[in-house]
């Protein structure tokens, strides 16, 4: 689905359209019975992307809740995902946490390690983002939050020291094909497929995750 990074190498990424995010979005809906709602938007004005949201110094541009109430908004409804896309074709994909799925935040170079040793250890792997604010996200069963401090404790670590964090309840993240600003787009490190439909527990990832991390302080 999407854009996808095959190994370590990022994918060219097409130019985005209206279609594809709206396309794109109902198959979350559909196929992955993913919770989805519509966040900001990009906005060119004077040759520039500008977030829909005005703040001129936005963060994310183009890649955060559009409204405060943007978890009650969330939907994993098809028909009520394409009706919200049709009247804002091309505002950015985002997907709450805490639902259907928590996602382990690590950076970049972390997070492609983890996955070598994953391979190698033959794990089962839920999908995986690469955002271009350079983190990775790794997507695994809820609660993961309540379980992540002890499970890094028991492997020797502080869970202060390293750069692990989890993204649940009342939190979100940015889908494929959503760019953020000029940054770039979000690409699948782990593309969503019928093997990983159903995703891994924290546990059964965290020993090289936390690992990666420790690597890469």
């Amino acid at each position: 689905m999407e854009e996808t990074i095959p190994g370590t190498e990022a994918a060219q990424i097409p130019q985005q359209r209206g279609t594809s995010l709206l396309e794109t979005a109902v198959r979350y809906a559909e196929e992955r019975h993913w919770d989805v709602f519509p966040g900001t938007r990009l906005v060119p004005a004077g040759g520039v992307q500008h977030c829909s949201c005005g703040a001129p110094a936005c963060a994310a541009p183009g890649a955060h809740p559009a409204r405060e109430d943007w978890a009650a908004q969330a939907t994993g409804s098809a028909s009520a995902v394409r009706r919200m896309w049709q009247k804002q074709p091309t505002a950015s994909v985002l997907l709450p946490t805490g639902r259907t799925f928590d996602a382990v935040d690590v950076p970049e170079t972390a997070g492609f390690l983890a996955l070598a040793r994953m391979q190698r250890m033959e794990l089962t792997l839920g999908p995986v983002t690469l955002a271009p604010d350079r983190r990775m996200r790794f997507f695994v069963l809820p609660g993961a939050g309540a379980k992540v401090p002890d499970l890094v404790r028991r492997l020797g670590w502080a869970p202060r020291a390293l750069d692990l964090g989890v993204l649940g309840e009342g939190a979100y993240v940015a889908a494929p094909p959503t760019r953020v600003g000029t940054w770039g787009a979000v690409q699948w490190a782990c593309r969503p497929t019928a093997a990983n439909r159903w995703l891994p527990d924290v546990e059964e990832l965290i020993s090289p995750l936390a690992y990666a991390c420790g690597r890469d302080r």
